[in-house]
Order: structure tokens, then C-alpha cells, then sequence
């Protein structure tokens, strides 16, 4: 078939042409359909060229995947059969990984070429990574009913829009992903083409030295090996991320290196320490012996009590050059050690450079920044331009919204994504690192596959993702076709229903709102008000949760659909409370100080308190089982690092809810005609609540 390619004429497809075919995410940069189909029945998968390990991986997951689709083997075959064939044809170097000054663009190492019609297949490219991504791509082409699946007849020339195309997990801020996890991200990343995977680690990693640094949190070193290895076969670079400067209370709440931070037990370091430096460049050098990635990232943002360091430390220090100093210092050694070193400006978290902008001029020039900042903004350019006029290259940081969110926000997501990625165009930015936060300590993180897909496939496509498509397009290919509607519905449902109530509450942190007393006069006074939009979120909270449980039923996902089911409950426990909180609210407005005690037994007894069916008792019955099936998916994904802390806030929030109920009925039962009734201030419980930090 080789000598075909040259005649094929490759156009972008119209979109309503598309239509009439399954979505594909990424869509390709250039695709031509024809009439024609190629059967899966008596299909089989050969090689075109010397087979290296990766390309019989690669072939070995596309025998899979269409078996499975074919409901029969298709089978890898040494030698090209007289069968129709998907022929698989290296035509350069294996070149798994990204190096650390790779291209995007037609003549990208990933770049892959597809040809398919009646009497056989081709994915040609140039690197083993590049037959990789044209295997994802051929699998989401698959049509057909049951027992008749097949290819239809295609064309396609495909090339990143950008070279790297990262996400970045938290292992720090929350919970600890188990081992299994972080594969079966590796695993969902790599289908939408990501090539990087950031393992964040302030404390999370082994080191040898350092056996009291947070012992039951972190991964040992053969772990990270194991998980090396198999994003290698993936064609996905772990990238190490490490904190140098903040971001250390994990070390500094040792009472051994306590007095190494420029506040005993704080965050920061002190940079004129002896000890310090020799530390910080024995954990530098571990971790990249560890990690064979050439990047390697070194944090540097968010010094909220750099400016304090004159005061602190004397000796005449200067905190912004101690900054830029200690800075450059860290850079040099990675470049020593074979590492091109990453590092965060500091334009949000504590703004150093917004105050400071002259200092953009003295970051490392060998460094990558990477510009983070997750608000919506019409203009990200302000993140970007500034380190581009000093041509420092960038890797621009768009986040997943869900660290202190009840469920994530992915309107919000998108939005910042494609922002990012719009300013990271114009100003030839390298790639994109797509931030999974865990800050709020309770976020499920399978609930965030709709962000990971979304990053991996705008970083590699050239036109911006048709967001009003995405949920549609991408639970098409995550799905069955009896579940994909009802999940790309609940998604939306549960979009919007998260959305409502960050509304209701003026902002983000909705967590917080959640574990919070509802009963206090100001909220009451704020919920009162939102009556209609509490009604209303409920209602998206349920639908949502109505088509997971559809989709589950059909599909018996253990993956992906259980803990949207969970956020999609909280996201209606959240509505019930405060609803119910008005209501019980209105009840003692209804009754004044002096009522009935017929009045008092209807409304405080038997609307709100009573054992069956009361609004209490709902509360209390919804949080406790809520609570078993978040700690169920929590075991799913995580280790149990951390967990008790969570589940002592769903106890907190059960107690408090006992301890009114209590209350109430001690009210009632005491309660003759002629008393004068307490008022709501009087009985609500004083239990302190997980609510908003200061």
C-alpha cells in the first residue's frame, strides 16, 4: 500500500460531513471519508517495517480494543497475511518519549498518517509515539452495529498542535493515589494523546535519608520506577515536580529540620542556611536520578513570606535577590545534572512579579516558566507576555476547577483551558500542563476524567474544542451507545448544577458551604433569598444523578460513573440542607415566642424533628449514607492517607444535625401553652462546623 500514499488528497472535512461519522477526539488536523468500509470480521494486524517492542505494544492494544469491539480475535501476525490487514509502518527512529526540545507540527515525531478502504488498513509514521497516537485514532473510528462493526474508508494526515501536552497530579495537598490509579490515568491520558504526566511531590516520594518525611504518604522509589515504566509503553514522560523554595511544611514540621524554614515549622526555606542548601541539593539530585525525564520542575511560586526575610533573617538579606538568587542557584545544578529545569513565576498565588516586574528580567534564561492562574479572564496574555518579551519559553498551566468545589466546575475548566491556550499560541508557548489540584482534601478525582480528556485533546488539535460538543462527542467514545446520552446529559446536569450553587454563594469553595452551619441568621437571611435557585439545583443534582444510574445499570462502569453518582448526591444533600434549613427557619417565624403547643408539635415535632421522616432525620439519614459511599469511592482511587481526616467531617456534620434534633425535641417536650418558645439562635447547636478558612 505504501506507494498509495502519495496520491491521496487530504481536506478538512465540513463539519456537518463529520457528522454523518463518530466524533474523534482529538479531530484530526486533516480527514476525508469516502463510501467505501472495511470489515473487522477476518481482519488481522501486521507490520509494515522491523517491529520494535513499542510498535508490538502499540499492535497489541489495537488487537484488543477491535476484538473487543468485533466480538471476535483479531490477531497481531508476524508476517503480512493475504487476509485484509492493518499494517502498521515505523518509517524513523522507535523515539518513544518527548525530548526536551521536541516540535509540533507536520513533521512532529508524533505526527501519523492513516489510510483505510475495502481491502485493508495503514497507520504509517515516523515514530513509534506517532503509531501509537494513529492506533488511538483508529480505534475511535469503529462503526457498525453489534456483529457488523467496521472502519469506513478514510484518510487521515494528524499532527500535534503542540508538543507537549501534560497533566500534573497532586500527591500533596490531599489524598495519596494508590499505585493502580495513577496507571489507569496513565491509561485515560494516553487515549487522548498526552505525552507528559507532572507528578507533583512536595513530600510524596521516598528519598533515602529522610525515612520520618512523611511516611505514610508518599510512594516509594520502586513504585515511581513501576510507573515510569508503564507510561513509557504509553509514550508518556513522568515529569518530575518538586517544591525547592515554599511549599515545605512537610519537611519543616519535622522537629529535625524545623529550624532549615525561614519560620520554624513554616513553608519557605531559609536560603542562607548551610544545611538548607545541602539538603535541598541532596533531594534535587535523588530525584533526578530517579525520574530519567529531561524536564524537571522546581515550584518557586507562591513565596507568601518572602518579603518578610530581611526582618526575619538580617544579615543585611535583600529577599528578592535571595529569590532570584536561590533561583538561578537550582537551575544550574539541573542543567548539570542533563535537566532542563521548570519553575512557576510567581504572577498569581502571592503576585511577587505583578509587584515586582522588573524581576521577570533576572529569571534563568534556561529555565521553562510555567504561568498558572485559574480565574476567568477574557485575556490570559497577561500570564504569558511578559516572560515572552524576556524570551523565557513557557509551558502555559490552565487547571481542572475542582479543589474546593463540590463537584468540579467544567465549564469553568474549559474555559480556562482554551484562555490558556489561546495566549500560549500567540505567544509560541511549548506546550500545556493541564493542573490537578487536590487543595480542599476531599475531591474524588475520577469525577475530573471530563477535564483530563479536555486538556489532552485541546493541547493537540489546532481548531479550539467545540465545547457545546464535548460531552456528547466524548462520552460517545467513552461509552456504549445505550449509556453515552444519558452520561453526556448528567455531565452537563451536574455542570450546571455546580455552577448554580458556586452562584448562590458568590464564588467558588463550595465545599466549604457544604460542611457549613446553614442555620446561622446571615446565611439564612442569604439562603432565604435563594430559595428558587436551591429548588432549582436540586433539580439538575438529581437528573444528573438519575441518567449516571442509567448508564451504570447498562454499563456496569466501575471506573468512571460511581463517583459521579456521589458528587451528583452531595450536590442535592447540599440543596436539602439549606432548603430545609429555610424552612425549619419559617417555622419559627410562623410561630412567634408564644404558640400553641399544637402549633409547636406540628412544626417543630413533626415537620422538622420527628424520628420517621422529619427533615432532620433526612439530613441525618442522606450525610450517613453519603458517607460510607464516598469512603467507598475514596478506597477506589486513593490510599488511606488522609482519610480519617475527611470522614471526621461527615461525622461532624451527622452530629450536628443530631445534637439540633436533640434539642428540638427537648423543646417540644417541655413545651405548655403559655411558654415562651426559644428562638432558632437559642437552639441551634454551637458544634464548631467545617466551614470556610478564614
Amino acid at each position: 500500500m505504501r506507494y498509495l500514499w502519495g496520491l491521496v488528497v487530504f481536506s478538512v472535512l465540513p463539519g456537518p460531513l463529520l457528522g454523518i461519522h463518530k466524533p474523534i477526539l482529538p479531530r484530526p488536523q486533516q480527514i476525508e471519508y469516502r463510501s467505501g468500509r472495511l470489515s473487522l470480521r477476518g481482519l488481522s494486524i501486521g507490520f509494515g517495517s522491523t517491529a520494535s517492542a513499542e510498535d508490538e505494544f502499540a499492535a497489541k492494544e489495537l488487537s484488543s480494543a477491535l476484538s473487543l469491539e468485533a466480538g471476535t480475535t483479531i490477531p497481531v501476525v508476524a508476517t503480512h497475511p493475504a487476509t485484509p490487514c492493518i499494517t502498521l509502518v515505523r518509517t524513523g527512529a522507535v523515539d518513544a518519549l518527548p525530548g526536551g526540545d521536541d516540535q509540533p507540527g507536520p513533521r512532529s515525531r508524533e505526527a501519523y498518517e492513516i489510510r483505510i478502504g475495502a481491502q485493508g488498513a495503514e497507520i504509517r509514521a515516523q515514530s513509534s509515539a506517532g503509531l501509537y497516537y494513529g492506533v488511538q485514532t483508529l480505534h475511535q473510528l469503529v462503526e457498525g452495529d453489534p456483529g457488523n462493526r467496521f472502519l469506513p474508508e478514510v484518510s487521515i494526515r494528524d499532527w500535534p498542535a503542540m508538543a507537549y501536552r501534560g497533566f500534573m497530579m497532586d500527591m500533596s495537598h490531599g489524598p495519596l493515589p494508590t499505585e493502580a490509579e495513577v496507571k489507569r490515568q496513565i491509561d485515560f491520558l494516553a487515549r487522548w494523546k498526552a505525552n507528559q504526566y507532572y507528578f507533583y511531590s512536595e513530600a510524596s516520594v521516598e528519598l533515602a535519608g529522610y525515612d520520618l518525611v512523611n511516611p505514610q504518604g508518599r510512594f516509594a522509589q520502586e513504585q515511581v520506577r513501576r510507573l515510569i515504566t508503564y507510561a513509557r509503553e504509553r509514550h508518556m514522560d513522568v515529569v518530575p515536580m518538586t517544591e525547592l523554595y515554599g511549599h515545605m511544611h512537610d519537611l519543616f514540621r519535622i522537629e529535625r529540620y524545623a529550624d532549615l524554614s525561614l519560620l520554624p515549622h513554616g513553608d519557605e526555606i531559609d536560603p542562607l542556611n548551610e544545611q538548607t542548601q545541602a539538603l535541598l541539593a541532596d533531594w534535587t539530585k535523588q530525584l533526578a536520578a530517579l525520574f530519567p525525564s529531561p524536564w524537571f520542575y522546581i515550584g518557586f511560586d507562591e513565596p507568601w513570606s518572602l518579603e518578610k526575610a530581611g526582618s526575619i533573617l538580617g544579615r543585611g538579606a535583600d529577599p528578592l535577590k535571595l529569590y532570584t538568587g536561590q533561583m538561578k542557584r537550582t537551575a544550574d545544578l539541573l542543567q548539570k545534572l542533563g535537566k532542563r529545569p521548570m519553575f512557576a513565576p510567581d504572577l498569581s498565588g502571592s503576585e511577587l512579579l505583578l509587584r515586582y516586574p522588573d524581576l521577570i528580567s533576572e529569571l534563568p534564561k534556561n529555565a521553562i516558566a510555567v504561568p498558572w492562574h485559574f480565574e476567568r479572564l477574557q485575556d490570559y496574555s497577561p500570564y504569558v507576555a511578559p516572560l515572552a518579551k524576556e524570551h523565557i519559553p513557557v509551558v502555559v498551566g490552565p487547571g481542572i476547577w475542582c479543589w474546593n468545589e463540590i463537584a468540579p466546575s467544567y465549564s469553568l475548566t474549559f474555559w480556562n483551558i482554551d484562555g490558556f491556550l489561546r495566549a500560549g499560541h500567540k505567544y509560541g508557548a511549548l506546550g500545556l500542563m493541564n493542573m490537578g489540584w487536590t487543595d480542599a482534601g476531599q475531591v474524588l478525582y475520577r469525577t475530573t476524567l471530563p477535564g483530563m480528556a479536555y486538556g489532552a485533546v485541546a493541547a493537540w488539535q489546532s481548531p479550539s474544542v467545540d465545547q457545546s460538543r464535548f460531552f456528547s462527542d466524548y462520552a460517545s467514545l467513552m461509552y456504549p451507545p445505550n449509556a453515552a446520552s444519558e452520561v453526556a446529559s448528567g455531565l452537563e446536569k451536574l455542570d450546571a448544577a455546580e455552577g448554580l450553587i458556586m452562584k448562590i454563594f458568590g464564588g467558588q469553595d463550595t465545599i466549604y458551604r457544604f460542611w457549613e452551619d446553614p442555620l446561622t441568621p446571615d446565611r439564612l437571611q442569604q439562603s432565604e433569598a435563594n430559595r428558587d435557585a436551591f429548588h432549582q439545583e436540586r433539580l439538575l443534582a438529581e437528573d444528573a444523578e438519575e441518567r449516571f444510574r442509567r448508564a451504570l445499570s447498562v454499563t456496569n462502569d466501575t471506573y468512571s460513573l460511581p463517583s459521579l453518582v456521589v458528587a451528583a448526591r452531595m450536590l442535592d444533600y447540599a440543596g436539602m440542607k439549606y432548603l430545609y434549613a429555610i424552612e425549619i427557619g419559617g417555622f419559627f417565624k410562623t410561630l412567634g415566642r408564644h404558640p400553641s403547643r399544637s402549633d409547636v408539635l406540628l412544626y417543630l415535632f413533626r415537620e422538622s424533628s420527628v424520628a420517621d421522616h422529619g427533615r432532620i432525620e433526612d439530613l441525618m439519614d442522606a450525610i450517613t449514607a453519603l458517607r460510607e459511599d464516598y469512603r467507598s469511592a475514596w478506597r477506589q482511587e486513593y490510599t488511606d492517607y488522609r482519610l480519617g481526616t475527611e470522614l471526621g467531617r461527615w461525622d461532624t456534620e451527622y452530629e450536628f444535625w443530631r445534637r439540633f434534633q436533640a434539642r428540638l425535641w427537648e423543646a417540644v417536650n417541655n413545651f405548655k401553652d403559655g411558654d415562651t418558645l426559644p428562638t432558632l439562635e437559642d437552639l441551634r447547636p454551637r458544634l464548631p462546623m467545617a466551614g470556610s478558612p478564614p
